[in-house]
């Protein structure tokens, strides 16, 4: 099992959106989740900085495999076309991210 951490800015006239959205996720986006061996999956907000933080632990072999499989899924590409206009992707985020990925320097179970 591997943690996974990332950060994204969410845009303030959206919060009210976002948060409405992640009240009733569809359905069909949460079984791609669980099929791509995500579990434990959270997402916080810290206002008034208006950051998301998301939290998920992986369970399978192949993380890259699985993001490739819910990318090319259409329901997941149609929920990220209505969530991704609500985010503001950090300046400082690696080559290819979205979500800026954070390394973990403690844990304790």
């Amino acid at each position: 099992m591997e943690r996974k951490g990332s950060v994204i800015g969410l845009n303030a006239e959206k919060i009210a959106e976002y948060k409405r959205l992640h009240a009733a996720v569809w359905p069909d986006v949460l079984k791609m989740i669980s099929a791509c061996n995500i579990r434990n999956y959270s997402i916080f907000l810290k206002e008034p900085e208006n950051l998301l933080f998301s939290y998920f632990e992986y369970h399978g072999s192949d993380f890259a495999a699985d993001m490739a499989k819910m990318a090319a899924d259409p329901t997941t590409q149609d929920w990220w076309a209505v969530c991704m206009p609500c985010q503001n992707p950090l300046s400082t985020r690696k080559e290819g991210e979205w979500w800026a990925e954070m390394e973990e320097v403690f844990h304790h179970d």
